[in-house]
């Protein structure tokens, strides 16, 4: 009875030590004024089962991710049309939080709408990475925000620890392009593409946007239980790592997603603040994202 017991001890150990990077919270909806059949409806209830098991049953890195140590990230797939049976096309919104050090909050990092999403799907069909070939659009657009956020997560731990992952999400780019499929390059309509998101953020005019995730979340976020208002200071000193970017690449979907993803933070960190350090905050805000201004205003009140 010892023996069995044990045994169960070490499976359950072995499991815990063995588990996935992603713990990714899938959903697939329909527009609401969509006539969807009932095949088609089957095939898209199969597909989020078979996207969840994709997302957190691939393994992704080389690194050892204990049950706890899971990155926290979800994917919604918004279906508006379907111009072909077996064909689908929408957007897909991926978030990405990370945990604060010895505390139960969760720090947004990514919250990206892809808006340049078709693929066609048949029930049955299971998923696969491809590491150096295209297979499919989906698998290579989930795979590319699977990395992508991985390395969003590893760049906030460690500085430039995220590179590996984001250069993989670049050849995924790279392999994709022949395919035509909309959202892989450069010359597209506006530049927030998932070329532009990896292609940015490997450029060296980008590094303070990387030197900037990592100072805002380990000398800020995880130090705010020890000491709030400086972990509120670094906080803001690493947002004046941007303002070199935006001075010479103004609107840049990179940049403009990071503020996008902190401003509700924000808000909530500084309602105890003077009006000062709130009004630093403002402006500087107003800076990085001009076009989102009278958000920002808000912080002051």
């Amino acid at each position: 009875m010892l023996n069995k017991t044990l045994f169960f001890i070490l499976l359950i150990s072995s499991c815990n030590i063995n588990a996935q990077e992603l713990n990714c919270q899938v959903s697939i909806i329909t527009d609401a004024k969509l006539e969807v059949t009932t095949t088609e409806q089957q095939a898209l209830k199969q597909l989020e089962e078979v996207v969840f098991d994709f997302m957190n049953g691939t393994k992704w890195t080389k690194d050892k991710f204990t049950m706890e140590e899971r990155i926290n990230c979800s994917v919604q797939l918004q279906i508006t049309n379907i111009p072909a049976m077996g064909t689908f096309s929408g957007s897909i919104q991926v978030l990405m939080s990370r945990p604060s050090f010895n505390s139960s909050y969760n720090s947004l990092v990514f919250n990206f709408l892809d808006e340049n999403v078709v693929f066609s799907y048949s029930r049955n069909t299971p998923l696969y990475y491809a590491k150096n070939a295209f297979r499919d659009n989906l698998s290579s657009i989930l795979s590319f925000y699977a990395l992508f956020i991985i390395g969003m997560d590893y760049d906030s731990f460690s500085p430039n620890a995220g590179t590996p992952f984001f250069t993989e999400a670049q050849q995924i780019v790279s392999n994709a392009q022949p395919s035509g499929a909309a959202g892989w390059k450069a010359r597209e309509t506006g530049k927030r593409n998932r070329y532009w998101l990896v292609d940015n953020v490997l450029q060296q005019l980008f590094q303070p946007l990387r030197d900037c995730n990592y100072s805002y979340h380990r000398k800020g976020i995880d130090k705010l239980y020890e000491d709030k208002d400086k972990g509120i200071r670094e906080i803001y000193k690493a947002m004046l790592k941007l303002k070199p970017v935006v001075q010479t690449r103004p609107n840049t979907v990179n940049i403009i997603n990071f503020v996008y993803c902190k401003t509700d933070e924000l808000k909530s960190l500084l309602a105890e603040s003077d009006t000062k350090q709130k009004t630093d905050f403002v402006n500087l805000l107003k800076r990085l994202d001009p076009g989102n201004s009278s958000k920002f205003q808000s912080i002051l009140n």
